[in-house]
C-alpha cells in the first residue's frame, strides 16, 4: 500500500466503533501535505470526541456560549504541526505548534481558526478561551488521561455560566469524560492501525 493509499485509508476507514470524518478542507489539507496516516487518525479520534463533548455542553449548558465551529475545526487541526516535525508523531516534543498555526495560516486559514494548532497544549494561560479549554480537554480525554487541573477550568466555566455549584458541574463532566474515557482502548486501536 502506497504512504497515499494509507492516508485515504485513515481518512476514510469508518471504525469501529464509528469515527467521525474530518470537516472536508481539514481532510483535503491532509492530503495536499501527504501527512502521516496516523496524524489523521489522531485527528479523526480528537476531532470525534470534541464533538462529543460539543454535543454535551450545547445540551447541559445551552446558557454558555462557545463558538462550535471553532472548536470542531480546532479538534480536527491541533496538530497539523506534525505533518512538518513527524518525530513528535512518536516521541515528545512542541515544535508542531507554532508550526502547525503557520502551516494553516500559509495555506489560507486565518489566524483566529489557526490558534488551536500552537494554543492546545496551553490551557493554563491566563486568557484561554473555552473553545481552547474543549480542544484540549477532546486532546486529552480521547486516550482516557484525565488532567484534573484542566478540567477544573471547563468546571468553573460550566459552573459559572449555568448557575449551579461547582460540584453538580464537576459530577456532570466527570460523568461525560468517564464515559468518553471508556472507549480509549478503541479509540488507540484505531490510531495503531494506521501507519507513522
Amino acid at each position: 500500500m502506497t504512504s497515499n493509499e494509507a492516508l485515504c485509508r485513515a481518512l476514510r476507514d469508518p471504525g469501529d466503533p464509528p469515527v467521525r470524518p474530518l470537516p472536508r478542507e481539514v481532510a483535503e489539507l491532509l492530503l495536499t501535505l501527504t501527512a502521516p496516516p496516523r496524524l489523521a487518525a489522531h485527528l479523526r479520534l480528537v476531532h470525534d470526541v470534541a464533538y462529543d463533548l460539543a454535543d454535551w455542553l450545547s445540551g447541559h449548558c445551552p446558557e454558555l456560549p462557545f463558538d462550535r465551529g471553532a472548536v470542531l475545526f480546532g479538534a480536527a487541526t491541533h496538530d497539523v504541526g506534525k505533518a512538518v516535525h513527524t518525530g513528535e508523531l512518536t516521541g515528545p516534543g512542541s515544535a508542531h505548534e507554532p508550526a502547525g498555526r503557520d502551516l494553516l495560516v500559509a495555506h489560507g486559514f486565518g489566524a483566529e481558526r489557526a490558534r488551536f494548532a500552537a494554543t492546545h497544549a496551553s490551557w493554563a494561560q491566563a486568557r484561554v478561551s473555552l473553545e481552547e479549554l474543549l480542544v484540549s480537554t477532546a486532546d486529552k480525554v480521547w486516550k482516557g488521561k484525565r488532567v484534573p487541573e484542566l478540567e477544573d477550568l471547563l468546571i468553573g466555566r460550566i459552573a459559572g455560566a449555568g448557575g449551579v455549584e461547582r460540584w453538580e458541574a464537576y459530577l456532570a463532566l466527570d460523568e461525560l469524560l468517564g464515559r468518553i474515557a471508556e472507549g480509549a482502548q478503541g479509540r488507540l486501536a484505531f490510531q495503531a492501525a494506521h501507519p507513522v
